[in-house]
């Protein structure tokens, strides 16, 4: 019970981030139904393994009631789910390809060596759990110990339901840390034995040293490829195919895309939407010296701030009513004005100003029996020990808690809406006096609490806000939908869309190499089924019209190409390997109109720049100021020439050069060969980690999701 009062005295405010230290089961929410889709109920295939959604809906239930532990929520926005589905997703494929290789190899973990790492306690998932010393931060090998055992004895107490409940939470949230762990460990082991296979020596230190500590100053000179007219360059067909021929392997994709284009139609309020808005506004402006229940009546206005029941500090309210604050007198009502920031309607009534302090340190008793009068008479008994001069902290543990004290800020609640129980406990305790004893009734619990100290008194200010986007109404979508129908109608090709949207007032967009597991078509959310219908489309085919976004969003699309897994077609990078042909042969040509020219030479050509580059090294690209251009080749070149020694013609990737090295020296950093090593290695690392990338490309991956989820 103690470790338990300890996680909780962090209570909703608590918020976990789950990092690991590599390829991390990070898994997201289940917020959909599964839908059976003509029969298939498989979301993904790994090395010819299958994936069911049966089996993927249980690793997002599973994390769903992680992620809503450690945020301290009971439901995450559309973004965090659907970055959350990928991760769990892609957690899921780095896990099987690693134990997979790893199976092959006799790579494993055993029970030991993960208990060696939680009783050596600095695995960053470890760091990331409730389970660490308040004091220190550290994570704390006995506080876990203590509510695994409470956990195991979970059966055998009498714990009231809410405490049962967080238990099973905790000890779901432990299982999931344990599975991780293991994982975790293993794709560790993995990527150690690759990157133990490029570990640096003492010969690869010195290089590495001297290419980034040993600097030259050179001059310059170069003809830029912009001053070779692209009109007197020709570039054949069979050029291109022999440049396609020789990269072929860098244009070869693993999944299927496809090119869209698609009419986006956003519907805005017309005119006569704001002027009833303004109108509305204006009447309950009217209204709100007169009201009572102001929390019913700014409810029932429709506000996007809620009425928070108590006094807050200014900078809690959104800023256009914060700047207005202390212009209104206490009673008036100010508005309606209008809001350009937000595209609002807002008026306001300020109903008290108290000074009332941003931090309350506190303890509490949670008072619960098998009857509500029970209860009531436990709490009055401990409140009168209390009061009597008892031990709060012994009192405290004698009902299976710590009674230690903790802090309540103004970040907690400000900007929240409360109900009437949260809005009753952080008054009394914004109310106290110091060391005062409270014993407050909250629903079927009494909370006897005793407040320690309070700090920053500020005022405060109790406002009540109408605060009113302008929105569409909903003849104003019924006009924008009928004639956006009409036109989807009418124009039923690709042809069709492109040759009417810009006529019938539409704008029609393209999208090149769409994926399925974007979930969003065009960044437009709830487009789900215009996704499947993407992936399920042929060329050429124009789809229904579909309503998404919030409500706010129609579109029809139109699927102009498919490209398929294997090598890209020649005319899909036609245009890049024309530009790389180009800039070669005009490099040839002024090579060609160089001829050995010195330096000067050089300067004295039409279109020629000159520069002073220093402190080029061969580890970094020089950047050149006088043809705006990184060129790693520079480098190279400045390190092995000799002083003051003009050199060939040098292409680079803007322009050709001609350096003179008027200056080399090393810098005063010292050699440390264990550091240098280190370095290496750590970078040695890094490379080993790409080993993912083949591993994907040889598992034959599928990712069909996008299906049902």
């Amino acid at each position: 019970m103690a470790t338990l009062q300890k996680i909780r005295s962090k209570g909703p405010l608590l918020v976990i981030v789950i990092g690991l230290a590599l390829f991390a089961f990070i898994a997201g929410d289940a917020w959909k139904a599964i839908q059976p889709h003509q029969g298939r109920q498989d979301v993904g295939e790994i090395n010819g393994e299958t994936l069911s959604a049966q089996e993927y809906q249980e690793l997002l239930d599973e994390y769903t009631e992680v992620l809503k532990l450690s945020q301290g929520v009971n439901a995450l926005n559309d973004d965090q789910l659907t970055y959350a589905k990928d991760q769990v997703w892609q957690s899921y494929v780095n896990n099987k390809l690693i134990e997979t290789e790893a199976e092959k190899l006799g790579l494993s973990v055993s029970d030991a060596e993960i208990q060696a790492v939680i009783d050596e306690g600095s695995h960053p998932l470890l760091m990331q759990t409730p389970f660490r010393n308040p004091q220190t931060g550290a994570f704390d090998k006995d506080m876990l110990k203590k509510f695994l055992v409470d956990y195991a004895n979970l059966g055998n107490s009498q714990l009231p339901a809410q405490y049962a409940e967080y238990y099973q939470q905790m000890g779901a949230f432990w299982n999931f840390i344990e599975k991780n762990l293991k994982q975790s460990l293993l794709a560790e082991k993995y990527q150690n034995l690759l990157a133990k296979s490029l570990i640096s020596n003492p010969v690869s230190a010195e290089d590495a040293f001297a290419a980034r500590t040993q600097q030259t100053d050179v001059l310059l000179a170069a003809i830029p490829y912009s001053s070779v007219t692209d009109s007197t360059i020709t570039v054949s067909n069979e050029e291109i195919k022999a440049l396609y021929k020789e990269r072929k392997e860098s244009y070869k994709q693993n999944i299927e895309t496809r090119n869209i284009k698609y009419i986006d139609v956003v519907v805005t309020p017309s005119e006569q939407d704001r002027a009833d808005v303004l109108t509305e506004v204006t009447e309950y402006a009217n209204q709100m010296a007169e009201t009572e229940d102001m929390a019913s009546f700014i409810r029932s206005t429709g506000s996007v701030v809620p009425f928070a029941g108590i006094a807050i500090n200014k900078a809690a309210y959104p800023s256009d009513i914060a700047v207005r604050i202390d212009s209104v007198k206490v009673g008036e009502v100010y508005g309606p004005y209008y809001n350009q920031a937000d595209d609002s309607y807002n008026a306001m009534q300020l109903l008290g100003k108290e000074s009332l302090a941003d931090s309350v340190q506190y303890r509490q008793i949670q008072v619960y029996a098998e009857t509500a009068d029970k209860t009531v008479a436990l709490a009055d008994s401990i409140y009168k020990a209390l009061k009597a001069g008892a031990d709060f902290a012994e009192l405290a543990q004698k009902y299976g808690q710590t009674g230690e004290s903790a802090w309540l800020t103004a970040y907690n609640y400000e900007g929240a809406s409360l109900d009437a129980d949260n809005l009753k406990y952080i008054q009394t305790l914004l109310k106290s006096n110091k060391n005062e004893l409270t014993n407050l009734q909250i629903g079927q619990v009494n909370v006897i609490l005793q407040v320690l100290d309070k700090k920053a008194v500020k005022e405060k200010y109790q406002v009540a806000v109408i605060k009113r986007p302008v929105e569409f109404s909903k003849e104003t979508y019924n006009k924008a939908y009928n004639d956006f129908s009409q036109f989807v109608a009418q124009n039923t090709t690709l042809d069709q869309l492109v040759e009417n949207a810009e006529e019938s007032g539409y704008r029609l967009l393209d999208r090149a190499d769409f994926r399925s597991n974007e979930h969003m078509v065009g960044g437009v959310k709830n487009t789900r089924e215009a996704l499947k219908w993407v992936f399920e489309a042929s060329e050429g085919e124009v789809s229904p019209l579909y309503e998404c976004g919030e409500n706010n969003h129609m579109m029809v699309i139109a699927l102009e190409k498919i490209n398929p897994v294997g090598y890209r077609n020649i005319n899909t990078v036609a245009d890049m390997l024309r530009m790389e042909i180009l800039r070669d042969k005009k490099a040839e040509k002024i090579l060609a109109s160089m001829n050995g020219a010195g330096i000067d030479q050089v300067k004295a050509m039409e279109n020629a720049v000159s520069d002073t580059v220093k402190h080029i090294t061969f580890s970094a690209p020089a950047y050149i100021s006088a043809t705006r251009a990184s060129e790693p080749v520079l480098g190279a070149f400045a390190s092995k020439a000799e002083l003051n020694k003009v050199s060939a013609p040098i292409k680079g990737n803007s322009a050709v050069y001609v350096l003179q090295t008027i200056n080399k020296e090393n810098n005063a950093e010292e050699f440390d060969a264990k550091q240098e090593e280190s370095t290496l290695a750590t970078m040695a690392g890094r490379y080993a980690s790409s080993f993912i990338n083949d591993l994907y490309e040889k598992a034959n991956v599928k990712d069909s999701r996008y299906l049902y989820f």
